[in-house]
């Protein structure tokens, strides 16, 4: 067939799926936005974007609309270019999130279209008013947010079938959209994710850390509140306390991926640091920044806990990857964490604000690695039967797309 991915920051999730699908002989493209420098073995075409200036006074709850709506125009009049020149594809595959694949249907009525519907935004019962330290949720707030799914939902009404990485995440979907969706996650390499007792993980001051070291781990592509960042950071002080051989590793950048910045300025770490520093041995805290693949993977064999928070909200592939390294996650008790761990028997869940809960189980499982041995291998059991990139996702992502051609 020939497919053609669509990603602003292509591959994204089709990490892994765009070259196995070159793999099994099909003519593999992509179209991204000229930003994006990433290289990649799937040829690209690339769009320019440059997003107008809104006027919210004019726009109203149509700003996001307008902003994904004006993308999607763009993306779609690079489709035509594609068209002229004698491309057609079978399949699009697209993710939703940017309007991006908003009128490729315009373009391309024969293809199939595809869409990975990550996240339906809604004002009730999932992000929104979910920390109170983010102040109180007015009736303007749910509706600005429920005004953030407008794209989503066209994108599924012209779509011929819709992918989610989670059945949570699926779930947020309206009933009609909902049963447009197949649930199939993006997929874990538990292949070179398996423990490795020679993995070895140099913090910035020499010291390298070694399996069986005690290594407290937090993994974010950024650190703030909507991932636990906050809890996390006030935990932490009675678990140094408690572990005096305690190193805590902590990825992630000081960049806003979701949520806001904080009120006062500056970054979510040197705020919480400015909170909590004074109570904390920083010659144990380690912050890495962003690390290259290969580093993080030698990380998560190291670690002994993977601490993993999360707003109701978008899972982390880092916390299913900590799994299957060998890691026992403790984890928050918000739905899209429960429906990848149960609780005691392949992880720990915490609620979400119970910092005195999140120190004394990251404390205990520090402490007595032995006695969550079990959990450890369970986890890493159920990953494998659920979530493993080749024996599981991958085979069923290609099905999909495969039987919207037939």
């Amino acid at each position: 067939m020939k497919l053609l991915f669509v990603h602003q920051n292509f591959p994204g999730q089709f990490l892994n799926l765009a070259p196995e699908m070159q793999r099994l002989g099909h003519d593999v493209r992509a179209l991204t936005d000229v930003v994006n420098k990433t290289t990649s073995a799937v040829p690209m075409w690339r769009y320019t974007f440059k997003a107008e200036a809104v006027d919210p006074a004019a726009t109203r709850l149509g700003r996001n609309y307008t902003t994904m709506s004006d993308r999607g125009v763009i993306v779609a009049r690079a489709a035509q270019r594609l068209r002229a020149e004698g491309y057609v594809p079978d399949v699009i595959f697209g993710h939703s999130g940017w309007g991006e694949t908003l009128f490729l249907k315009e373009v391309w009525p024969e293809a199939k279209l595809l869409v990975y519907a990550e996240f339906y935004y809604s004002g009730q019962g999932a992000d929104v008013g979910f920390d109170p330290e983010a102040g109180p949720v007015g009736f303007d707030q749910v509706m600005i947010a429920q005004g953030r799914a407008t794209h989503l939902g066209q994108a599924l009404l012209h779509a011929d079938a819709g992918l989610s990485p989670t059945e949570w995440q699926a779930s947020r979907h309206p009933g009609p959209l909902r049963r447009m969706i197949e649930v199939v996650f993006d997929g874990v390499d538990c292949d070179r994710l398996v423990p490795d007792p020679a993995a070895r993980f140099t913090l910035p001051n020499g010291q390298v850390l070694a399996p069986g070291d005690e290594v407290l781990t937090f993994v974010n592509r950024n650190l703030e509140p909507y991932r636990g960042f906050r809890t996390f950071m006030r935990a932490l002080p009675a678990v140094l306390a408690a572990r005096p051989e305690a190193q805590a590793v902590i990825v992630g950048g000081d960049e806003i991926s979701y949520g806001s910045k904080p009120v006062g300025g500056g970054t979510w770490r040197e705020t919480m640091l400015a909170e909590v520093g004074g109570a904390l041995d920083l010659g144990r805290v380690h912050f890495v920044g962003n690390v290259a693949y290969d580093r993080y993977v030698d990380l998560l064999h190291v670690s002994r806990v993977h601490a993993y928070l999360t707003y109701p909200f978008v899972l982390s592939w880092s916390m299913v990857e900590a799994m299957a390294a060998g890691a026992l996650v403790v984890g928050s008790r918000t739905a899209p964490v429960e429906e990848v761990i149960e609780d005691g028997v392949t992880g720990r869940l915490v609620d979400f604000f119970d910092i005195a809960g999140w120190s004394a189980a990251l404390t205990d499982a520090l402490a007595r690695p032995e006695a969550y041995l079990a959990m450890r291998t369970a986890a890493r059991a159920a990953v494998r039967a659920r979530y493993d990139l080749r024996a599981v996702c991958l085979p069923r992502q290609v099905a999909l797309l495969e039987r919207l051609v037939r």
